[in-house]
C-alpha cells in the first residue's frame, strides 16, 4: 500500500495527506464506476490492487497479529472500500495510530456505496513475511519490505518466487468478496542475456509463468471465480 512508500521517516502529516488523497481517489473511482454503469449496466468494472501475499514470520502470536494487521493496511483497506463500499472497522485504528482525521462527507459515503466494482482486479508478483522480531534478514520489492523467507527463491531484484502464494491470495480474496477475480499483472524481472541473433533464452521466465498458471488452475478447482489473467 502507499504507506509502505513513506518509510520510517514518515510523519503524521504524511499519513494525514496520504490517507486523504487515497480517500479522494476512492470517491473518484466510485464516481467513475457509476458513470460506466450508466453508459452500459452490463459493463464489468474493476479496480487495481497491488496484491502481495503476507505470511507471519513465525508462529509467535505477536507475528500472527502483526500479519493480520498487514493484510488490513496493505490489502483490505483498499479492497474493502472498492468492493464493499465502506471502510473496514480496522480503519479507525489505522487512522488513530497517526492522528489522522479524514474529511469525509455524507455524499462521499453514498458515492462509495453506489460505486462498488464488479470484479476484483490485481497484480501479483511476490509474497512477503511479517515479523515483530529484530535482527532478521530483510528483503524489499514492489514497495514492500519484510523478512526473507528461507523456503523460497528470489529474483535478481529480491522478489520472492511464490506461485503458491498466488493461489493463497486468490482463495483468500475470493472468500472475502465473492466477486469475479482477474490477475492483471504478473511476471518475472531478470538479467536477461540477448544472444547474437537477438533471441533471449529465458526458460526461467517460462518456468515462472507455468508455475503461476498451475497455481491459478488449483485455485479455480477449489471454487475461485477467476475470469482472466494477463502478464
Amino acid at each position: 500500500m502507499f504507506l509502505d512508500m513513506f518509510g520510517a521517516k514518515a510523519t503524521d502529516a504524511d499519513y494525514q495527506e496520504g490517507y486523504q488523497i487515497l480517500h479522494h481517489q476512492f470517491v473518484a473511482s466510485a464516481k467513475a464506476v457509476q458513470i460506466g454503469h450508466a453508459i452500459n449496466p452490463d459493463f464489468m468494472i474493476g479496480n487495481m490492487i497491488c496484491g502481495i501475499t503476507f505470511y507471519p514470520g513465525t508462529c509467535v502470536p505477536a507475528d500472527i497479529l502483526a500479519n493480520e494487521h498487514k493484510w488490513q493496511s496493505g490489502i483490505y483497506y483498499c479492497g474493502d472500500v472498492q468492493v464493499k463500499g465502506k471502510y473496514g472497522t480496522y480503519a479507525k485504528r489505522l487512522w488513530k495510530e497517526h492522528n489522522v482525521e479524514l474529511d469525509i462527507t455524507e455524499e462521499d459515503l453514498e458515492d462509495l456505496k453506489r460505486g462498488t466494482v464488479d470484479m476484483y482486479t490485481f497484480s501479483y508478483y511476490m509474497s512477503n513475511n511479517v515479523t515483530t522480531h529484530t535482527g532478521v534478514e530483510e528483503v524489499a520489492g514492489n514497495f514492500s519490505t519484510g523478512a526473507k523467507n528461507p523456503y523460497l527463491t528470489y529474483s535478481d531484484w529480491g522478489w520472492a518466487h511464490d506461485p503458491v502464494g498466488l493461489q493463497y491470495y486468490l482463495e483468500k480474496i475470493y472468500d472475502r468478496y465473492e466477486i469475479p477475480l482477474m490477475v492483471v499483472e504478473n511476471g518475472l524481472g531478470a538479467f536477461d542475456t540477448v544472444e547474437e541473433d537477438g533471441s533471449i533464452h529465458d526458460d526461467y521466465r517460462i518456468d515462472y509463468h507455468r508455475a503461476h498458471i498451475n497455481s491459478m488452475a488449483d485455485a479455480i478447482a477449489n471454487g475461485v471465480d477467476l475470469i482472466g489473467y494477463t502478464t
